[in-house]
């Protein structure tokens, strides 16, 4: 016969627990440090203290929802929203509005984000933690009339309900509520207090629970429970690395069998470190997807993730060792429902024995005995900066329960130093299991409204870090540039070109949250490569005159180099090369990021304002296609004077080549090939293209780009730059006439280009000027970063075509010639992708 988990507590205090049959297969009983109450009742349902499999935690939460929508009938519950209590039902309340349909969910926090308007808060008397706030994205998420779905563990008092009810009614008065608790456990007298609080508001309160029952405490109860914990605290009572643990808890009723003392399994030794056991998983979180509901988590947001939930279950179990037949999903506090959702999934998909817990703030008395419902406790310092302040935190009944595997599920806010430090949650994991595993969701972080940034405290431009220059961080010399980015070399960015596509065309994500990967050269490429840089580089190099040549004599003396990372660096070096050589000038030069759709880096444009006159500077880019980053710069420079109150930046970018008529300032308008657009970060300095993403780049930050110092042997960033330079004095005389021609040339940009593109996209039934994309170096862009539908080629174009034939060869891209192209060429991104499409329609080529 099974041991019941509350017995321990039960005949040591006289607690008793009367009530539904299924009462104690769903409850176990627990000492705590609280000096408002000594017990804790234990679920062995809800996923917080005990490991249990997902499907029973996230079943028994939907089939609560499903009871909700039969009781309010689908009119009501389609103007439901459902709120869920922070810490323990966070997920319960993610589960009730999955079973309730389509609801938008919202969850209390005790995690305050800097701009986010409070929409209300209220105390929770009993916790060790009592503030909860309300911080929806949309404030009007609790406005409406509809039923209004509070979720919580358990129905102990009605006080926290009666607290938030209260508070929210005051606000936004409606005509009814409907209370969800896995068990009931109020006296009479509480269930008096609810009905009688629902006639003082007006308002209809309704219950439903799995499961009901009380607890009879004794007179004296909580001082005896207190001086309990003491005494087994001060004994040292809690259990090491060997301790002894229950069998693997099975079923809807989670009650575990007893076991002979002295038999249960043995924590694994290890000897070597545990820090060398930690695995990185990269789930690629898809951008702007919340990662539950603590501002708001709605039925589309539901389907978003429901569609990525299979590939980022899949990357766990890749990670996975091959022995790893029992598996732990470890959520973080209040993020419960990310890590259940990737733990069922996991569980429906693979063969591994899969559980599911989190850590938690509430301190546990851990006592080994069958008994007891915390037989193990790990403590560890909290790593996610509390705005309460440091303290501990807790993993219960995971020590020495034999799993093969943790998974520790976080969001990027706790992924800090503490995380990793050698007394943190990470460490202390793999004290206890061979296989430690760490996936970060993203902190999800609502749009700031309008106003509320300036309140925000923001780092002084001058304390904004260094650039960043090579050998460090490129493979440049560090006087040719310093990178004002950070460095994310250690961050897995980069996502399959398909998935990517897949991605960014549904909305899913923006380019600038995830990399492509690398694009290795064969060697039939490389050589193309070469070829074409022995062939243009006096071309190149007479171009790279005009255009410094012009910028000195119209921008500026001295002017501070801005490239555009990172088509636009080599430029920014060949520029400064130029000056040195044909001048004597050693000029500033910097790369900054500039993203469309974003912006540029305002850190970045911050700091050259409190290092150089704004009016010296000049950005530059290795060339124009349709002119839509020439567009982005402008309105970005226009909101960062409005924003920051600084002006004097010029968005007029100068540029190597200007094929789209979009610029003033350039080296020639025809579309050659630049060869450095035909490879990627082996002719950048070996720097990825840039990264822009909420969880990594914060407020203060620069954006994000990474090293790749495992292509160097591959490198040809400095060939490429030594290869141009070496022909400037055989360029110089016929550089410098043409640009004292064009100084006193008409150079008003026509944006031809960007009219060509707009005729392109209707002609070819694209309708998307973004997926058309003119040039020779923005072709070979879509052929290596993107998913290319055609290639269209000027008809007659000879060897500048070389390598973009190659690449579509390879691709399986068809070379479409046209007559009047105004382009050598012009790429066409697959439109409407998703894997397996193969035309303008999405399913067939229909040109």
């Amino acid at each position: 016969m099974n041991t019941w988990s509350g017995t321990w507590v039960a005949e040591r205090l006289g607690v008793e627990l009367a009530g539904d049959e299924r009462l104690r297969g769903m409850l176990g009983l627990a000492l705590r440090r609280n000096p408002k109450r000594a017990h804790l009742l234990v679920s062995n349902v809800l996923g917080k203290h005990v490991p249990q499999a997902p499907s029973v935690v996230y079943g028994h939460g939907v089939e609560l929802g499903r009871r909700v929508r039969d009781l309010l009938g689908d009119a009501a519950a389609a103007r439901a929203v459902v709120l869920g209590y922070a810490e323990t039902a966070t997920g319960l309340g993610h589960s009730v509005a999955d079973g309730l349909g389509a609801a938008p969910y919202l969850h209390s926090t005790r995690r305050p984000v800097a701009g986010v308007a409070t929409a209300g808060g209220f105390e929770e008397s009993h916790s060790h933690a009592t503030s909860h706030l309300l911080l929806p994205e949309d404030p009007s998420l609790l406005a409406g009339d509809g039923p209004l779905v509070l979720v919580d563990d358990e129905f102990s008092t009605g006080n926290t309900v009666l607290n938030t009810v209260r508070d929210l009614h005051a606000r936004y008065p409606r005509e009814r509520y409907v209370v969800v608790a896995l068990v009931d456990m109020r006296s009479a007298a509480d269930a008096g207090r609810l009905e009688g609080f629902a006639r003082e508001i007006g308002a209809r309160i309704d219950l439903v629970t799995a499961a009901s029952g009380t607890v009879r405490l004794p007179d004296g109860v909580l001082e005896k429970g207190q001086a309990l914990v003491a005494e087994h605290e001060s004994a040292k009572a809690q259990p090491g690395p060997g301790a002894r643990f229950p069998a693997p808890l099975e079923g809807a009723s989670g009650t575990a069998p007893s076991r002979a003392r002295g038999t249960a399994r043995q924590a694994p030794t290890d000897p070597q470190p545990p820090s060398n056991r930690i695995t990185r998983v990269d789930l690629r979180w898809p951008g702007g997807l919340p990662d539950g509901g603590r501002h708001g988590f709605t039925p589309t947001h539901r389907t978003r993730l429901e569609a990525v939930l299979p590939a980022m279950a899949a990357r766990i179990a890749t990670a996975l060792p091959d022995n790893a037949h029992r598996v732990l999903i470890l959520g973080f506090e209040e993020l419960m429902y990310a890590p259940l959702r990737l733990a069922a999934e996991l569980e429906r998909t693979t063969s591994a024995e899969v559980r599911y817990s989190t850590t938690t703030r509430s301190p546990v008395l851990a006592v080994d005995d069958p008994g007891y419902a915390i037989r193990t406790r790990l403590v560890f310092p909290a790593h996610d900066d509390p705005a309460d302040g440091p303290g501990e935190r807790y993993a219960y009944n995971v020590a020495g329960a034999g799993f093969d595997a943790v998974v520790a599920v976080v969001d990027s806010v706790a992924d800090t130093p503490a995380l990793h430090a050698p007394d943190g949650l990470l460490a202390r994991l793999a004290e206890h299991t061979p296989h430690v595993l760490l996936a970060v969701v993203p902190s999800y972080v609502p749009a700031v409204p309008a106003g509320a940034a300036q309140d925000a405290p923001e780092r002084p431009a001058t304390m904004l870090p260094e650039p960043l220059r090579g050998p460090a961080f490129s493979s440049y010399a560090p006087e040719e540039v310093g990178w004002l980015l950070q460095d994310l070399s250690d961050v897995t960015l980069e996502a399959p070109t398909e998935e990517r596509e897949e991605a960014i065309q549904s909305g899913g994500a923006h380019y600038a949250e995830s990399l492509p990967v690398e694009y290795q050269p064969s060697e039939q490429y490389q050589q193309l490569f070469h070829n074409a840089l022995d062939a243009s580089s006096a071309r190149l190099a007479h171009a790279v005159g005009v255009v410094t040549e012009t910028v000195l004599a119209e921008r500026s003396p001295r002017p501070v180099l801005v490239s555009l990372a990172r088509a636009g660096t080599p430029v920014g070096i060949l520029m400064r090369r130029w000056a040195q050589h044909r001048h004597g000038l050693d000029l500033p030069h910097y790369a900054v990021s500039i993203v469309r759709g974003r912006g540029i880096d305002a850190n970045a444009l911050r700091r050259l304002a409190a290092h150089h006159d704004p009016r010296d500077v000049v950005f530059v880019d290795g060339w124009t296609g349709k002119g839509a980053i020439t567009r982005e710069l402008a309105q970005a420079v226009e909101k960062f004077e409005k924003t920051y109150g600084v002006s004097g930046f010029d968005p007029e970018i100068a540029v190597l080549a200007d094929p789209g008529s979009c610029v003033r300032t350039y080296g020639t308008r025809e579309d050659y090939l630049i060869p450095s657009a035909c490879l990627n970060s082996t002719v950048s300095g070996l720097i990825s293209r840039t990264v822009l993403r909420a969880d990594l780049v914060g407020p203060d930050d620069y954006h994000g780009a990474k090293y790749y110092r495992e292509l160097a042997d591959a490198d040809l960033s400095v060939a490429f730059l030594d290869a141009v330079s070496a022909r400037f004095e055989e360029v110089t005389e016929a550089a410098c006439a043409e640009a004292k021609d064009l100084l006193a040339a008409d150079r008003t940009p026509t944006w031809e280009g960007w009219a060509a593109v707009e005729r392109i996209s209707e002609e070819y039934g694209i309708h998307d000027v973004n997926l058309v994309k003119p040039g020779v170096g923005e072709t070979t862009r879509v052929l290596l970063r993107r998913v290319p539908w055609k290639v269209l080629a000027r008809a007659g174009a000879g060897s500048d075509l070389d390598h973009v034939r190659l690449l579509a060869e390879q691709r399986g891209v068809p070379v479409e010639e046209v007559a009047d192209l105004p382009y050598t060429c012009v790429g066409l991104i697959h439109p409407r992708y998703t894997r397996g499409a193969t035309g303008a329609d999405g399913t067939a080529v229909t040109r």
